[in-house]
């Protein structure tokens, strides 16, 4: 997902932490995003974040970030881990619900 500021970032990162819907958010500054919205192509800088969870998690991640990001449709999409370090998994597994 992407923010527009690095405090937005911070609040979406510690509030899915928090809430134990994400095990890791990783914050990515100076991404340029170019995109097409309402009829304009628009030019910002945001960050990028990048959320580490289980599949069972996504939906209610997804409910969090949009209650509280600013955007009207923000960026949020699942990417599938098909494999890792078996170690990392089960820290990610045991540190969301």
């Amino acid at each position: 997902m992407t923010a527009a500021n690095e405090d937005e970032a911070h609040r979406i990162a510690n509030a899915l932490v928090e809430k134990k819907l994400t095990a890791c958010v990783n914050i990515i500054h100076a991404v340029r995003s170019i995109y097409r919205w309402e009829g304009k192509i628009e030019d910002d800088c945001e960050l990028l974040l990048i959320a580490k969870t289980t599949k069972s998690n996504v939906e209610k991640l997804i409910r969090e970030v949009k209650k509280i990001h600013s955007y009207k449709v923000p960026e949020i999409i699942s990417l599938a881990i098909e494999s890792g370090n078996e170690e990392y998994l089960a820290w990610l597994e045991g540190s969301t619900e």
